[in-house]
């Protein structure tokens, strides 16, 4: 008969018991399970409400348990209903003062506060996935800031930038993400250990005891809030989402690079695999399965709106559902992360082709438009004069660059000799030294700031 079965007259039916158990589950928490439990015998015997020799005794009892799972001398039971019955269960076969650990708590608290706690670790172990990221991103741009490249809009040819520039409007977006990582775990951090099944408990228990050992902020302040909250869950995995939509938009770009049209960069060998019938085949599977798995997270996010969104309070089953889905996003969104990592630590970027590919689609054509303007040409002018300029370049097969002073200035007057170094795919990047630009300069600052950034999350 199962923990809670004393007042049923008919053994539940096995097909019910199948249905209803989440320990293949919720076994990833037993650390957290067995923590909360000693947090919560030991201010059980602080506060007279056990004896002593009893808290003693369980903690004593729980410690071995946890040492026994995880030497493999105690195997999870996969028949348990879940983890806390299976642990609780195990530790009443050891010692008869097991039966007292329950006291004050419920089921619900429990499962909150070991929800909460696996949460935040996993939390913290994304956050410094993210950071390792960052950290070989600065790294491939530290070493690119010179490296010329066409920025694109629409997939067009548009500007000259160099690849650091690049990079690091990615290392922006991973910033974000650990902004909002932190964010949710703060939010988090309120213990609901004490809430009881929803409207705490008679004996005099101390919330904040629990919460201090446990390592939280402090207790939640609303017992029907703390067993039902499940927006903590919810905010890491939208952050996790946001992740992997990053990865992905960076995993699209490298999956183009390194295609033959744009071959930008390499990837290692160790990171690529190969066709079984295309000898010459190099594949970035990682990248495209980083892309595909994307799809995966976000659908876990949509699962756990979708859980939540209807029930009342304040703890319903549907909510057993709240972990797969979270922890198949953390586990995703951590693999994706370490392995994302040392691909682009060890990709070759290649600026000779990048070079190549920004002197054609006449991305200095804005820089030939703004010399005007600065001769005092109004811009619009300076704009349709420009245009002009690229489509006669188009029809006979030159460019700005090779372009002759006279057919410049058969197009304006304005135009000099200097004009050829204003239009200098270097001068263009060089020159955009406003903060947030392309300049080599303004780059290596913009690098310099995120290491200094990066401090606060150690």
């Amino acid at each position: 008969m199962a923990l809670w079965g004393a007042r049923f007259h008919t053994q539940s039916d096995r097909r019910l018991d199948e249905f209803n158990s989440s320990i293949a589950v919720d076994q990833n928490m037993v650390n957290e399970d067995i923590a909360g439990s000693i947090a919560h015998v030991t201010m059980l015997a602080h506060q007279n409400i056990i004896d002593q020799e009893s808290a003693d005794e369980i903690v004593k009892h729980l410690k071995q348990i946890k040492s026994d799972i995880e030497t493999g001398a105690l195997v999870i039971d996969p028949e348990a209903e879940d983890i806390h019955m299976f642990i609780e269960g195990e530790l009443t076969k050891r010692t008869p003062a097991g039966k007292k650990l329950h006291t004050a708590r419920s089921r619900n608290d429990q499962v909150a506060v070991d929800f909460k706690m696996y949460a935040i670790k996993s939390c913290r172990i994304v956050s410094a996935d993210v950071i390792d990221l960052i950290n070989a991103l600065l790294e491939q741009a530290e070493a690119n800031t010179e490296t010329i490249m066409p920025g694109y809009t629409h997939l067009q040819r548009a500007q000259p930038i160099t690849f650091a520039h690049h990079l690091m409007a990615y290392v922006e977006m991973f910033k974000r993400d650990l902004s909002r990582l932190a964010d949710a775990e703060k939010r988090a951090n309120q213990c609901p250990l004490g809430c009881g099944a929803l409207a705490t408990t008679t004996y005099p228990i101390d919330r904040e005891m629990t919460a201090e050992l446990l390592g939280f902020d402090g207790p939640t302040l609303n017992s029907l809030d703390g067993v039902s909250d499940r927006d903590f869950a919810i905010e890491m995995v939208s952050a996790f989402s946001q992740i992997m939509m990053h990865l992905s938009r960076l995993c699209e770009e490298i999956i183009l690079w390194c295609s033959w049209e744009f071959k930008y960069v390499e990837l290692s060998d160790a990171f690529a695999t190969g066709s079984s019938i295309m000898p010459q085949k190099k594949n970035p599977d990682v990248a495209e399965l980083v892309r595909g798995k994307t799809g995966r997270v976000y659908g876990n996010l949509q699962t756990l709106l979708t859980m939540m969104k209807g029930l009342p309070l304040a703890y319903n089953k549907d909510m057993q559902e709240d972990k797969e889905a979270f922890m198949d996003s953390a586990a995703t969104v951590h693999h994706c992360l370490i392995t994302m990592t040392p691909m682009i630590e060890t990709m070759r970027v290649l600026p000779e082709n990048m070079r190549k590919a920004a002197a054609k689609g006449f991305i200095n054509a804005t820089d030939c438009a703004d010399y005007l303007t600065k001769k005092g040409m109004a811009f619009r002018d300076a704009y349709t004069t420009v245009g002009q300029l690229v489509k006669y370049c188009m029809d006979h097969g030159l460019t700005l660059e090779t372009l002759s002073l006279t057919d410049y200035q058969k197009a304006s007057e304005l135009f000099d000799e200097d004009v050829y170094d204003a239009i200098a795919l270097e001068t263009c990047v060089s020159k955009r030294k406003a903060i947030g630009g392309p300049a080599p300069e303004t780059v290596k600052a913009h690098i310099e700031s995120v290491k200094k950034e990066l401090k606060n999350y150690v």
